[in-house]
């Protein structure tokens, strides 16, 4: 089998489509992930490259029709590539060779991570990057003076990028006093109102798939995909028909 060459964002400057990173981490939320992909698939000129935990990717094995195989989800419209942990180190590092988590940085215009795990709220709050999401969240352009827009795509926050979450756990979790202090680093301190880079979709409360009710539940992805479309404005075209294999560059 040929080795594909490695991703770089360079590749894919020019065509006009609109570049998301959906990213999901360890919640029984992910199982949302491919609705919000199927949503999303009626824009042409949108392409979408999925990364995903190793926790995450455990949700996504084929288990039902709600749980299709990740072979599956790769074949949906505007799916150009899954990514995971792995890629990162395909081959042992060289000079010269280009580095995966910059690479989608570099690439995105926006990063959305649906549903966004209490650990992985708590390492992205910390600085901390010991996988595929929270190195490319680490390494994101927070001063907004490196990735510029690429001709004809707007960025999606004033001229900048931007990384929206949706956070999705347990209620105790959610309640517990150490989520609210990371929170408030997202949601307060680098906040895109504030001049920052990251939209906080706050959870709803509903019956968990634990058992539990309250808070904690992730933002309706109906509403997670409307935030999308509104912040890379997209073009809703409720009659648009795209192929099953629409393929995004």
């Amino acid at each position: 089998m040929n080795t594909p060459p490695p991703f770089k964002a360079s590749d894919h400057l020019n065509g006009g489509k609109h570049h998301l990173l959906l990213a999901a981490t360890g919640s029984v939320a992910t199982i949302k992930l491919p609705n919000i992909v199927s949503a999303l698939s009626q824009h042409p000129n949108l392409s979408i490259r999925i990364l995903l935990t190793d926790s995450a990717a455990a949700f996504l094995q084929g288990q039902s029709p709600e749980q299709p195989s990740l072979a599956h989800i790769a074949t949906l419209p505007n799916v150009a590539a899954i990514h995971r942990d792995a890629d990162e180190w395909r081959k042992p590092w060289v000079r010269g060779d280009s580095i995966l988590h910059i690479e989608l940085r570099r690439w995105a215009d926006l990063l959305v991570i649906a549903p966004l795990s209490a650990n992985s709220l708590a390492k992205i709050a910390l600085g901390m990057s010991d996988n595929l999401v929270t190195s490319v969240v680490r390494a994101w352009d927070a001063t907004g003076v490196l990735d510029a827009a690429r001709e004809g795509v707007p960025l999606p926050y004033e001229g900048r990028k931007g990384i929206m979450v949706a956070p999705a756990m347990n209620t105790a979790m959610w309640h517990h006093p150490v989520t609210a202090e990371h929170l408030r680093r997202l949601a307060e301190d680098w906040a895109v109102e504030k001049g920052g880079w990251f939209e906080v979709l706050r959870p709803i409360e509903k019956e968990l798939a634990c058992g539990d009710t309250g808070s904690g539940a992730m933002h309706d992805w109906k509403l997670i995909v409307a935030a999308i479309e509104r912040r890379l404005r997209l073009i809703v075209h409720n009659d648009l028909e795209i192929g099953t294999n629409g393929k995004a560059g």
